[in-house]
């Protein structure tokens, strides 16, 4: 950890207006974070038992925890996001919270089932299901096996918005100071309308596989998703056969990706800013190469041209997760400079496209 404590937002700080060194000292950092059981020296962040709500906490639940990408790594990737991992053993749970930013979380193995704000909902492994935001919440696995869960949201943004209120739940105000205010009244008074009409488990295997130009993927959560509960991150599979390679895109918009199967690496081109008349993108000549293997967590820094490659002998199944923010930022589009060979001359449905 780069600072005791648990970091949620870091401050961004320069001698002057440019902002090189910071970029360059962040695209220095290593890209992936080891897999759960390996020798990650100064790499992953490794974590077991983290209590994140404070008292009670998962380790004495028997529930190991372990961060990849997180504010408070040193080096430092990205505070857009951060994903970690829970083990649940068998006949387990953790103790309810609540916070006010959304929460993804993609089942690896197991199954098990949720309480948010009193109802249940049921997972299993390929699923992707959500917390949404002001959610009373908390997880089970009540089953035989163990169950392993992957969670990814964009809380450092929520946070850095002033969003901060969060808490144990069964802890409601002291008398003394719910004295100063009126009665409760319905959080979800402020709600978009019509979100609690929207799915929380996007069932994996219920799911199209769509051939786009990036490959073939599987959208979880997206902008034209509008049945799903989920403002802050866009979570989808991505399926590479073996001795493949996906599509090679730019797009300003960073990534986590987690290896769910299969092994290979990924060419990150760097794009830099010329700055003249005008803002002018200048690609790097050479890229710089990534390898990766099943339970890593491979990171995409803003503003890079990418493709990834699959080893021979197995496919390569990846699970993306992005920041939506961008593309309300005006950053929307991704811009395909080769196809995946597999989309190359095939027949697309109409509409398929690329995913920012």
């Amino acid at each position: 950890m780069a600072e005791e404590g648990r970091v949620f937002v870091r401050g961004v700080t320069a001698e002057d207006y440019s902002l090189k060194d910071w970029r360059a000292k962040q695209l220095a950092a290593p890209r992936v974070r080891d897999a759960k059981g390996e020798d990650h020296g100064n790499v992953a962040v490794w974590q077991e038992g983290r209590s994140l709500i404070g008292g009670n906490s998962n380790a004495e639940r028997g529930i190991t925890s372990w961060d990849h990408i997180e504010p408070g790594d040193d080096p430092f990737l990205t505070q857009t996001l951060q994903n970690y991992f829970h083990d649940f053993p068998p006949e387990s749970s953790n103790r309810g919270h609540g916070h006010q930013n959304e929460a993804g979380f993609y089942v690896l193995d197991g199954k098990g089932y949720e309480i948010h704000d009193g109802e249940r909902y049921d997972w299993k492994k390929g699923d992707f299901y959500m917390v949404h935001s002001d959610c009373v919440h908390r997880h089970f696995n009540p089953y035989d096996e163990p169950a392993t869960v992957m969670i990814i949201k964009a809380k450092p943004m929520w946070m850095f918005m002033g969003l901060i209120q969060q808490g144990k739940s069964y802890n409601p105000m002291k008398e003394d100071e719910a004295s100063r205010f009126g009665e409760r009244e319905d959080w979800s008074k402020i709600w978009t309308s019509g979100v609690k009409e929207r799915i929380k488990v996007v069932p994996g295997d219920a799911t199209p596989w769509e051939l786009t130009p990036l490959g073939r993927v599987k959208t979880f959560s997206s902008p034209q998703r509008t049945d799903v509960r989920m403002f802050s991150v866009d979570a989808f599979e991505w399926e590479i056969p073996a001795g493949s390679r996906s599509g090679k895109i730019w797009k300003m918009s960073d990534e986590i990706l987690h290896i769910v199967e299969g092994s290979g690496y990924s060419l990150h081109w760097q794009v830099e800013a010329d700055i003249d008349e005008k803002y002018h993108a200048r690609i790097a000549k050479e890229p710089t190469r990534h390898e990766f293997k099943k339970g890593d967590s491979l990171y995409v820094p803003q503003n890079t041209v990418t493709q990834h490659f699959a080893n021979d002998g197995a496919p390569l199944l990846m699970f993306s997760g992005q920041n939506r923010i961008f593309k309300h930022l005006g950053y929307d589009q991704v811009h395909v400079f080769e196809a995946a060979p597999e989309y190359e001359g095939a027949e697309v449905k109409e509409g398929a496209r690329a995913r920012a």
